[in-house]
């Protein structure tokens, strides 16, 4: 009995580490504060918000003065923008980029960390072909301005693009971009690649959720348990659209000769709620996916093109924006309302345990293309994908409801074992390789993955065939890690 106490403890002692290990580490995780609104809270509460949570970027639309001033002394890093109208003076005048740079940058720079300016927003599918053949000179010109003032080093240049620059995402290993593109966007590749500058992309599942509305769709979206989409190509099982979409953008990259290009998301997310044709739009489904996204990035399991890194993600959005035009959810994204409370927990807050969510494996799914920033397509019925139950204060383990078939055991066992959890204890020789039934099997992975990824009653979900128990399951050498929650 000591050496399975001391067994369990070192498991647990290991869980703990990674936890801590991976709290401290989430420069990863970004968020946008878009600013279409009018009963935003003040600049400072905004900043002693983000300094509350695990957030490490903040990406603003434009300059402004009063938020860069905020966050100067925080730390955290933010992304600056110039905005659309300013692209043909800076494309045609050095004198403007100089003055937008010693206005907008040198005023606050280095006690508001600025890390990164976007020249426009999506501009290369904006069909304004005046302004994309000047995109390239104005991103040119601001970073020479950067140079001139010996920032060239420690602020990077470049602009953002919506998913439509893709002709072609799935399966992910054939991503192309669309060949009345291609020549443009060698030239930003090239300056992306020569600065070591990323190249942006705003992909948004809850789109290719709309145009394929299926249940097996919205798990897939969600990073719940699906039966996965295989890629033809590389016979790479993905079983997340995330990571379909981003490896479709690593694959046309690659394609176009620039590997050594950075990616980041800089934006993405899904609404809370919608006009009546967009039932996809949910707290339930957002909460699903913003949070298991947010465990998938802390996993640091990365995308079968990209593995073990996670790719910098920026989270639409902060706060909703009550003046935008268009569709419900474009008004529904804000993870936190302007009273500074929030709209749902995905784990984001210092205060709160570890990573809020997963359901996200280790390798993803084709990818439809999608448009890229919020402008909702309807979408069917979904299912409610998290119903948390009450939060044991005791040590407690997740396994299988009673009665579940082999095929839904083992999607649980594949998709507890493909994000990023040591499943050698179930392998042959093994010490909980015996018995060897998926039932087993999959019960100590489900309790593996729920104990390294918080241990919150959404980590035992499982498209609801999972529950919690204060009865240990170990048995003879087999130890279940635990802890109390």
């Amino acid at each position: 009995m000591a050496t399975l106490r001391s067994a369990t403890a070192f498991v647990f002692l290991l869980s703990l580490l990674h936890a801590i290990k991976v709290s401290k580490c989430q420069s990863f995780i970004g968020i946008n504060y878009g600013q279409v609104a009018d009963n935003l809270p003040p600049p400072s509460e905004t900043a002693k918000l983000l300094q509350s949570t695990s957030v490490q970027k903040v990406r603003l639309y434009g300059a402004d003065p009063a938020m860069i001033k905020a966050l100067a002394n925080t730390g955290i890093g933010i992304v600056i923008g110039a905005a659309d109208g300013d692209i043909p003076a800076l494309a045609s005048d050095p004198n403007f980029a100089k003055s937008w740079i010693n206005s907008n940058v040198i005023a606050y720079y280095p006690a508001s960390n600025i890390i990164l300016i976007n020249v426009g927003n999506e501009v290369m599918t904006s069909n304004d072909q005046n302004l994309m053949n000047q995109l390239l000179p104005a991103v040119q010109n601001v970073q020479n301005a950067l140079n001139e003032a010996s920032l060239g080093g420690k602020i990077k240049v470049s602009t953002v693009h919506s998913m439509a620059v893709l002709r072609q995402s799935e399966p992910p290993s054939a991503g192309m971009f669309h060949p009345n593109l291609v020549q443009m966007l060698k030239g930003l590749l090239s300056f992306n690649n020569a600065t070591g500058s990323p190249f942006e992309i705003n992909p948004y599942p809850y789109f290719a959720y709309g145009s394929d509305p299926r249940p097996e769709t919205l798990n897939f979206c969600l990073f719940q348990p699906n039966p996965g989409r295989v890629d033809s190509n590389t016979n790479i099982k993905y079983t997340n659209m995330f990571d379909a979409q981003v490896d479709a953008v690593r694959s046309a990259l690659n394609a176009m000769g620039f590997k050594d290009v950075e990616i980041v998301v800089a934006e993405t997310g899904w609404p809370y709620k919608g006009d009546s044709n967009e039932v996809g739009a949910s707290i339930e489904n957002a909460k699903a996916y913003n949070g298991n996204l947010i465990a998938h990035l802390r996993s640091m399991v990365g995308t079968p093109l990209m593995p073990g890194k996670s790719v910098d993600t920026y989270l639409f959005a902060l706060y909703d924006e009550d003046l935008k035009p268009g569709a419900g959810s474009e008004r529904a994204f804000g993870i936190y309302k302007p009273d500074l409370t929030m709209t749902y927990d995905i784990g984001l807050s210092k205060s709160s345990q570890a990573p809020s969510m997963p359901k996200t494996p280790a390798t993803p799914a084709p990818t439809p293309v999608s448009p890229a920033s919020p402008t909702p397509t309807p979408v069917s019925p979904s299912p409610k994908p998290i119903s948390p139950s009450p939060k044991p204060n005791k040590a407690s383990w997740c396994v299988p409801k009673v009665g579940l078939s082999d095929a839904q055991l083992q999607t649980n066992l594949d998709y507890a074992c493909g994000h990023g959890i040591d499943c050698s204890s179930i392998q042959p020789g093994g010490a909980c390789f015996d018995p060897n039934t998926v039932a087993s099997h999959a019960a100590y992975a489900m309790n593996l993955l729920y104990q390294t990824a918080g241990r919150n009653p959404w980590n035992c979900d499982f498209s609801q065939t999972a529950t919690l128990t204060s009865n240990n399951p170990s048995y003879n050498n087999c130890v279940y890690p635990a802890g109390s929650t």
